[in-house]
């Protein structure tokens, strides 16, 4: 082979081999230059991965202390929900075990076991002028007194059992009026005490209710008082029978005097109209060697003058029947009343029967207001329109006719008539101002005139304001 043939082939195997190696050369710098991008692309990548365990682990740290937190709260949250659950349970038995307090009048305590107590109490303040001969000796001025100013409480216990005390403080001297424990069980209610045994509508209804400033006469005359004993009443629709037996008032005791009481009422209703019916026996067995008295005054309490008076007479024992009528209408009432007296005597003395009667009309002025009434008893008056509220209270006109005759079998005690009228503003449910007026004509009065006259007549006005609670 020619030389220059042989130097050219060797030249381009040299060629080819630098160029090879220049290539190779390349490849490994781009080689090189790779693994070193990969290397600092994978140095970044563990720097943002320690970077991002970094925040994982601070995440990791403040999660647990979140969560420690959030423990620490949730036990607390539930430490503060169980104690509110106990306050709230303790506040709920304490609602319902505490007392509570309603007002009717006075204010009524009450808790959940059945305990009540009311403080109650009345004042009435009359004035009064009565006016007859004066040769008479009667008082002829105008006099005021407190007639009643009472106090006392009611209340129940658990098991139908029930509580009424009441002290009267008027004529500067305290007197028991009402004493009473009872017990109630559906229409029965069983009571001992002192209290009023059952005679008849105006008698067994409360002072508070009556429409005129004095009950009928026959009411007071005969010893129709408050007496210790013991009683049983039984209501069922609109019938009612009482009995009891008695000693006598507990001022009077201790004697041997024993009474029996009863009384029956039925009072059913018409329409709207409210029915009363009623019959009551009164028997009074005195101790051995009584002496009684009859006598009466003139429709007011403010003079101690009696007009009609049987005397001292001896007695072996007392029968009263009396019978009771009434009705009530919208504004309009009635009522009516009879009651006779019978009285025993010892050996062959006659045995004399005395005669009271009533009957009485009324009628509200105002509209929508009514006589109030309950099974058994005339009830409170509740003004439609009340003062208190910017009305005018209920105003209301009566008029009665009371007789009384104390004269049988050789006892003139007297005989007497009586028209009266009188004039009732009530405001409230608890307020009243009365105002009366009475014609009185006697017969075989106590007190003649200086001419020996027992008959003539007599004009009394009295008035009356009221408070009760």
């Amino acid at each position: 082979m020619r030389t220059r043939t042989k130097v050219a082939i060797f030249a381009a195997i040299l060629s080819s081999c630098v160029s090879s190696q220049a290539m190779a050369q390349q490849a490994a710098a781009q080689e090189s230059q790779s693994s070193e991008d990969d290397i600092e692309s994978l140095r970044a990548e563990l720097i943002r991965l320690s970077q991002r365990i970094q925040q994982l682990e601070s995440s990791i740290a403040k999660n647990a202390q979140d969560t420690e937190i959030a423990q620490n709260a949730a036990a607390q949250a539930t430490s503060i929900a169980q104690s509110a659950s106990k306050d709230a349970e303790a506040a709920s038995l304490a609602v319902n075990s505490a007392t509570q307090v309603t007002l009717k009048g006075a204010p009524e305590v009450k808790d959940n076991r059945g305990f009540t107590f009311k403080p109650r109490g009345r004042i009435n303040i009359d004035a009064g002028l009565v006016s007859s001969p004066s040769s008479t000796g009667a008082d002829q001025s105008i006099n005021a007194i407190a007639r009643r100013i009472r106090l006392g409480a009611t209340g129940e216990v658990p098991g139908g059992f029930g509580y009424k005390i009441e002290v009267d403080f008027a004529g500067n001297e305290a007197v028991l009026t009402d004493a009473i424990v009872s017990y109630s069980d559906g229409g029965l209610t069983l009571q001992a005490g002192q209290f009023n045994p059952f005679w008849g509508l105006e008698e067994i209804s409360s002072s508070l209710h009556t429409s005129f400033i004095e009950r009928s006469a026959w009411t007071d005359v005969f010893p129709l008082e408050r007496r210790v004993g013991a009683s049983a009443a039984y209501e069922t629709g609109d019938f009612m029978i009482q009995g009891g037996v008695f000693s006598d008032n507990s001022e009077d005791l201790p004697n041997d005097n024993t009474s029996f009481d009863s009384r029956v009422v039925y009072a059913p209703k018409s329409g709207s109209t409210q029915l009363h019916f009623g019959g009551s026996m009164h028997y009074n067995m005195l101790a051995e060697g009584s002496e009684i008295r009859y006598r009466q005054g003139p429709l007011v309490r403010t003079t101690d003058d009696r007009f009609i008076d049987t005397g001292n007479f001896s007695a072996t024992s007392e029968l009263g029947i009396g019978l009771e009528a009434a009705a009530i209408a919208g504004p309009f009432h009635v009522s009516l009343e009879g009651y006779n007296q019978k009285v025993y005597r010892p050996g062959a003395l006659g045995n004399p029967s005395f005669l009271g009667a009533s009957a009485e009309v009324g009628y509200f002025l105002t509209k929508g207001d009514t006589r109030g009434y309950k099974l058994g008893e005339y009830d409170r008056v509740k003004p439609v329109s009340e003062v208190s509220e910017g009305g005018i209270g209920a105003v209301q006109v009566n008029f009665r006719y009371d007789y009384l005759d104390l004269n049988s079998e050789g006892i003139i005690g007297g005989t007497q008539d009586s028209l009266q009228a009188s004039l009732i503003w009530t405001p409230t449910d608890y307020t009243r101002l009365l105002l009366n007026y009475a014609l009185m004509g006697y017969d075989n009065s106590a007190l003649p005139t200086d001419t020996g006259d027992t008959s003539y007549n007599a004009h009394v006005i009295g008035a009356r304001a009221q408070i009760d609670f």
